[in-house]
């Protein structure tokens, strides 16, 4: 690669495209076939992280940044706890041309925040269980 700023520019953001493409359709595939077993924790963060950095930091560098990706693009998905269910309820009160009511978005968020709850449990009992117990 030459050492022009253009380049490295253009470089990086073809990086960045191929890996919100790659993540997109990881996360459709978690909804095609879900399983515990397609989805990784602060365990396997720790895990993954360790396998990189015995390749160089360039490559602890591309993990944190396909990370970074990965986690703003899970914030996006419509469960109401995370931005992307934000954005769709206000999609709906767009669609409808009248706000939704505060008690009602209260239930949707909470019951997002308990699924969250119970996913982060899950995966990480997964992870656990992936990782020390054989």
């Amino acid at each position: 690669m030459t050492k022009a700023p253009g380049a490295r520019l253009n470089y990086a953001w073809q990086v960045t495209v191929q890996s919100v493409t790659q993540i997109w359709h990881a996360i459709i595939g978690l909804f095609q076939n879900f399983s515990l077993n397609k989805l990784g924790g602060p365990v396997a963060i720790y895990k993954n992280t360790q396998t990189a950095s015995a390749f160089g930091i360039i490559s602890v560098i591309s993990f944190t940044a396909m990370l970074s990706i990965n986690l703003g693009m899970m914030n996006l998905l419509p469960i109401p706890a995370l931005d992307g269910g934000k954005l769709f309820l206000n999609l709906l009160e767009a669609i409808f041309r009248r706000p939704i009511s505060e008690k009602f978005e209260l239930g949707l968020t909470m019951a997002g925040a308990a699924l969250l709850v119970v996913l982060m449990i899950a995966v990480t009992g997964n992870d656990l269980m992936r990782y020390f117990i054989k």
